[in-house]
């Protein structure tokens, strides 16, 4: 046939949805690490979703380096946690809604030797509800009132328990290591 051409380079070539799957969880981490903000986060899903080739795909996360991975032995990385440390992990941050920094705690001095996923979990929500035991105190109770988004904040950080991510409350002193 003439005045076809097959020569098309590798970048000019239309995505498939398999393709955009990556780019999609790509962004979704830089957006849960802080790297993107909530209106840059629904612009690049939504060019994610409506690029035709690998060229515009790849425009999207040109500029999200992959953040760096610390060595294996510290806490969240090496080898994945198991299921029972997920379960554990996950207890951390659920217990913490009826008992404060008081499960957590005790997950991570009895659990945490054993598991470094489970230490790292608990130490998030241990410095979390000491940070709001905190403010709480410190506002003469007013502060009570975010006790409200901390139990749907410790449903998503055991969500991401559960699923062998680490997790981390924004804005909590980090009294505890």
């Amino acid at each position: 046939m003439k005045g076809m051409d097959s020569s098309y380079a590798v970048g000019d070539l239309r995505v498939s949805d398999a393709e955009r799957e990556p780019v999609i969880e790509r962004l979704q981490d830089a957006y849960a690490e802080g790297r993107l903000d909530h209106d840059e986060f629904d612009m690049r899903m939504h060019l994610a979703m409506t690029a035709k080739t690998r060229n515009d795909l790849a425009a999207v996360t040109r500029d999200l380096v992959p953040a760096p991975r610390q060595a294996p032995g510290r806490p969240g990385y090496g080898e994945p946690p198991t299921g029972e440390d997920r379960m554990l992990a996950a207890a951390a941050h659920a217990i913490s809604v009826p008992t404060l920094f008081v499960g957590p705690l005790v997950l991570m001095l009895l659990s945490g030797k054993r598991s470094a996923y489970v230490r790292q979990h608990a130490v998030q929500a241990v410095n979390f509800h000491l940070t709001l035991l905190l403010l709480t105190t410190v506002t003469f109770g007013v502060g009570g009132v975010v006790y409200a988004v901390a139990w749907i904040l410790s449903a998503v950080a055991a969500v991401y328990a559960l699923a062998g991510r680490p997790f981390r409350y924004r804005w909590s002193l980090r009294l505890v290591r």
